[in-house]
């Protein structure tokens, strides 16, 4: 083996692949192990050591500790670096929906689209994660409990979350926003339906004025027209894969790429 795979810090956050050699750092991935699935995040490798496996071996740490704990392996990654795609799909992951990367500019005074629904939205709040979560149980088949909490409670004072509450009282979407120097993203977002999806996206963009925030909007959704009339404009295709279990979306999903996603 040319190189050790190890543990940074606490398990459950960031391997490092270590020269055996020289003792140098040739790359790292960061993971989050949720209560139904392991999420692989940001991985790099660096350019002295490119095609020599490291990602790999990154890689096959965590599937290997996924295994141990019987979760699949959930991730986003980019469907324009091949590189990244082959690496994931010939260890098994498998597409499952593919996403436009969209971002629009919003003045300093907001956007003020006429939206179905927008009346319907408001700030979320701690006692919501409860039906947060089980809204997330029910459209993608997962538990990010303590991601909605950490969201909500916005101890860094980066992020904002807008719920979609219905008649009824029933929570239909939620939408998770970051502003911050070095990320200004939409997501995570999980909406029952598409009619859900454009309230939030609104309340949202209007969390991140003077910014242009970027979003994953589903390709085969119909916001994406309506986005585009907003002024929206593509940066990325990414693709949701999966390894092992996966249970098909019963509404909509926006996922982001920090904190770790899937």
């Amino acid at each position: 083996m040319f190189c050790e795979v190890y543990e940074a810090l606490d398990p459950g956050c960031c391997v490092l692949a270590e020269d055996e050699t020289t003792g140098l750092l040739m790359g790292s991935c960061f993971y989050h192990p949720r209560p139904t699935h392991v999420s692989l995040g940001i991985m790099n490798v660096h350019p002295n050591y490119f095609g020599r496996g490291v990602a790999r071996a990154l890689l096959d740490y965590i599937i290997d500790f996924a295994s141990g704990e019987d979760k699949p392996v959930r991730l986003v990654s980019s469907a324009m670096n091949l590189d990244s795609f082959s690496l994931y799909t010939k260890a098994g992951f498998v597409p499952r929906q593919a996403f436009q990367d969209m971002m629009i500019a919003v003045p300093e005074g907001g956007l003020d689209f006429d939206v179905v629904g927008k009346d319907r939205v408001r700030e979320a709040r701690l006692d919501d994660v409860s039906a947060i979560v089980d809204l997330e149980k029910f459209v993608s088949g997962i538990d990010r409990t303590k991601d909605f909490e950490y969201f909500i409670r916005n101890e860094a004072g980066i992020w904002h979350t807008s719920v979609y509450e219905g008649a009824d009282g029933r929570i239909d979407g939620v939408l998770v926003s970051v502003n911050h120097p070095g990320s200004n993203m939409l997501g995570p977002g999980v909406m029952r339906s598409e009619a859900h999806v454009l309230p939030l996206v609104l309340a949202e963009l209007n969390a991140n004025k003077g910014r242009s925030p970027v979003f994953l909007v589903p390709v085969n959704s119909p916001v994406v027209q309506a986005l585009y009339a907003w002024g929206a404009r593509n940066c990325e295709v990414h693709f949701a894969q999966i390894k092992g279990k996966f249970q098909a979306f019963n509404g909509v999903i926006m996922p982001t790429f920090m904190p770790e996603t899937g």
